[in-house]
């Protein structure tokens, strides 16, 4: 079992019984969001402060939400989870089904967690009629691309990632 302690996971001994998959409630939003600080650890970027992990619940409880989020579980435990989102391809002119985050708990990985994920986000993708199903992944992060390959995904190096943030983002909207 892990606990949230500040920004850190405490983990005790992992479980040997099986994941189930489910939609997030918002009962596991603080143990989503202790993932996702450890993901940020783990990519060496700041986490979500309070503000931000208020926005994040806000945004989870939204009518339409702003994200769908499934989480994983062992022994009722939140060990990993998924966010996604539906975007759109004009080229295909069919919905995308985009993958902002997949992060499972270090000490539970290699037991077939995030491929769990990822076949349920297919199937969701297939469901709804996406022609896509995407993702990023950094480019020093050389497991996490093997293992995208492993399950069929084509890292698209010819494409670049553009972003405008924080007071760049302001100053754009303002002409």
């Amino acid at each position: 079992m892990c606990k949230a302690r500040g920004e850190a996971l405490d983990c005790d001994p992992v479980s040997t019984s099986s994941p189930v998959l489910r939609p997030a409630t918002a009962a596991d939003l603080p143990a989503v969001l202790a993932l996702i600080r450890a993901l940020a650890d783990f990519e060496k970027l700041p986490g979500p402060d309070e503000a931000a992990a208020a926005r994040f619940t806000s945004d989870f409880a939204a009518n339409p939400p702003r994200f769908e989020l499934l989480v994983a579980t062992l022994d009722a435990e939140v060990v990993a989870y998924a966010l996604h989102f539906q975007a759109y391809s004009t080229f295909l002119a069919r919905p995308s089904l985009y993958l902002e985050d997949l992060f499972v708990r270090p000490d539970v990985r290699s037991r077939g967690i995030g491929r769990s994920l990822l076949q349920r986000l297919a199937k969701i993708a297939a469901e709804r009629g996406c022609g896509r199903f995407e993702w990023t992944v950094l480019d020093w992060n050389v497991n996490a691309q093997a293992f995208y390959r492993s399950v069929g995904a084509h890292i698209l190096t010819e494409w670049q990632v553009c972003r405008v943030d924080g007071e760049r983002l302001a100053a754009l909207s303002e002409g």
